[in-house]
């Protein structure tokens, strides 16, 4: 996967405190990015799911019968 470069800008006391903790700022930074995007999509789907509820479909119905012995 391609990276993009991208600046940010960071309390100096928490940057510094995160340094002499051995973090590494960028994979923090990655990992709270993508939980941010993980967390904003779920989000995104509950409320698609409010807008449009799963209705009852009778054609399923039968097909799941199919199944049966």
């Amino acid at each position: 996967m391609a990276s993009s470069r991208t600046t940010f800008t960071l309390d100096e006391e928490l940057a510094e405190r995160a340094r002499q903790l051995g973090i590494n700022i960028s994979a923090a930074a990655r990992q709270g990015v993508a939980d941010a995007v993980r967390a904003a999509l779920a989000q995104s789907d509950r409320e698609a799911y409010r807008r449009h509820p799963e209705r009852t479909d009778a054609a399923w119905a039968a097909a799941e019968v199919w199944g049966e012995p």
